[in-house]
């Protein structure tokens, strides 16, 4: 699994919570985010609603 950048793009956007897992392409100057689910593939940032979402697994608590 690809770590995400330290600040999140577009940090409202439903793809960061998404078990797809989202990929993060990164140029010079911009971030993108690549859904391996959708036709398109870079989808308008911010996701808001999605029809393909499963949200990721809860992850254990550390204790």
């Amino acid at each position: 699994m690809e770590t995400p950048p330290a600040v999140l793009p577009f940090p409202t956007s439903l793809c960061h919570r998404c078990a797809a897992p989202p990929r993060y392409v990164q140029s010079k100057t911009s971030t993108f985010i690549l859904c391996p689910l959708l036709p398109q593939k870079y989808p308008p940032q911010p996701v808001h609603a999605c029809a393909l979402f499963r949200p990721k697994p809860l992850e254990p608590s550390q204790g």
